[in-house]
């Protein structure tokens, strides 16, 4: 309380009696949410998208996982190892244990030649942690890059299945690191014991005989170059038997607002109408998440091993982006982490290069050759600081990447999105159901591409 006498009204007394100018409720969790804004959004009628495509025979690479429980106990999990492609779709357990058994833990240091171009393929390999570089002989006798492989991948699985292999390249250690080891002696040892493996390993081997265009699809048969009246060829495209199927996720919560807050403080905002702006943002935002993270739909997870790769060097540097560009046509867009997007431009001004921009919707977005790189905090990072960059086609003309939902629901407040009055209850309290219903489907494998393991932590000068 003032201790003079006052010669005026005070100004807390007199906004008893004004009208206060104030905004609406305000929330710092909403963001750009770019990857829902330039998702091509197809309407989903019957609540299922099925992705029809050619029928297949190559067949995929993918993670072998390992355990480590103690420094020096580290193991192949056995049903892993499915994802071998000479073992894709193998599932008797006792086999596939017995394989694992053969692995044996080895430390490589940087520099390190694990395998010769050239040389008999005589053991398989699993990286349990670290990275390889492989490596070939140019046509000028130059040592090339061929790529980098990392936690998960493996190599020489060829021993299980050829009979006389031989490293296609070099493979040498780029970091320090552990390697799973199993000799080519023990996996045929278990090959001649187990008729019901050697009928599968048979069963791979005639179906990669069979003619395949270069994406391992089932080949066309067409006569080109010909001359006077040979016969030409009959053929069909086959297609896949088994295609995939998305139903449409949901994500939904209840909002409560009491009678008496919404009879009696409706001016001049409507408490429904501004808990219910708040409420749809917190909805979109999970839903963006659960496109890149959910395990069963979500991009990061459903994306083709085939279209993951590693960084040359750790943090994110023009020449990765452009391994990641090349491969696929028609990229859209890239996806990555704020951090990672202050990582790539730390590597351009080591350079002295200067990142280009384009015009989105209005907006000015950092590009990369004219594509531009969206922000999206939802890409996570790890406890060591590395995280994905992601590439993008959309748009189901290119055979890309789409977003799925259903338009015209009952009570529909936005697209896919509806709220349905639940009644009062006996504490006068009203509920409305929010529902948001969402999917995304990859057309075709190179749709999207992920540079993985990128390094954002900012060097010590």
């Amino acid at each position: 309380m003032p201790t003079e006498p006052r010669l005026s009204l005070d100004t807390r007394a007199a906004r008893n009696l004004a009208t206060t100018t104030k905004t609406r409720p305000q929330m710092q969790a909403i963001t750009s949410r770019w990857l829902l804004r330039m998702l091509p959004w197809i309407d989903v009628r019957g609540g299922t998208y099925r992705v029809n495509r050619r029928l297949t025979h190559r067949v995929g690479r993918g993670r072998v996982s390992v355990a480590q429980r103690g420094a020096d106990d580290v193991r192949i999990v056995p049903e892993t190892l499915a994802e071998l492609p000479v073992l894709r779709g193998f599932d008797d357990v006792d086999v596939l244990s017995a394989i694992a058994a053969t692995f044996t833990p080895r430390e490589v240091q940087p520099g390190e030649v694990i395998a010769e171009a050239g040389a008999p393929v005589t053991e398989t390999y699993v990286i349990a942690h670290g990275r390889l570089e492989k490596l070939s002989t140019g046509k000028y006798g130059t040592t090339e890059a061929l790529g980098v492989i990392a936690d998960g991948d493996q190599f020489g699985d060829e021993a299980l299945g050829e009979e006389d292999p031989h490293w296609p390249c070099t493979l040498r250690a780029g970091t320090a690191g552990t390697i799973m080891v199993s000799p080519r002696a023990e996996l045929q040892r278990i090959l001649g014991a187990s008729a019901a493996l050697r009928e599968h390993v048979q069963r791979y081997l005639a179906g990669t005989r069979r003619p395949v265009n270069r994406r391992g699809e089932a080949a066309v048969h067409i006569a080109a170059g010909h001359v006077g009246e040979p016969d030409i060829p009959g053929t069909f495209v086959d297609y896949d038997l088994h295609p995939r199927e998305y139903e449409l996720s949901v994500s939904q919560t209840i909002l409560r607002v009491h009678t008496r807050v919404a009879d009696l403080y409706n001016d001049p905002m409507s408490q429904l109408e501004q808990q219910l702006r708040l409420t749809v943002h917190e909805i979109r935002e999970r839903q963006e998440w659960e496109l890149l993270n959910n395990r069963e739909f979500g991009l990061l997870h459903n994306a083709d091993y085939g279209q993951r790769i590693y960084t040359w060097s750790g943090p994110p540097t023009p020449d990765d982006l452009d391994d990641l560009i090349s491969m696929r046509r028609k990229t859209r867009l890239l996806l990555a982490h704020p951090k990672a997007i202050a990582a790539f431009f730390r590597e351009c001004n080591k350079r002295g290069l200067v990142p280009g921009s384009a015009e989105v919707n209005g907006h000015e977005i950092p590009a990369w050759r004219g594509i531009p790189i969206f922000p999206c905090g939802k890409i996570p990072i790890s406890k060591e600081q590395t995280t994905s960059i992601l590439a993008m086609r959309t748009g189901e003309d290119d055979q890309g990447v789409v977003g799925l939902h259903q338009t015209g629901i009952p009570e529909e407040y936005e697209p896919g999105l509806n709220v349905r009055f639940m009644g009062i209850d006996a504490k006068a309290v009203m509920s409305y159901l929010v529902s948001a219903y969402y999917s995304t489907a990859i057309l075709v494998p190179d749709a999207i591409g992920i540079l993985e393991n990128v390094d954002i932590a900012a060097p010590r000068s």
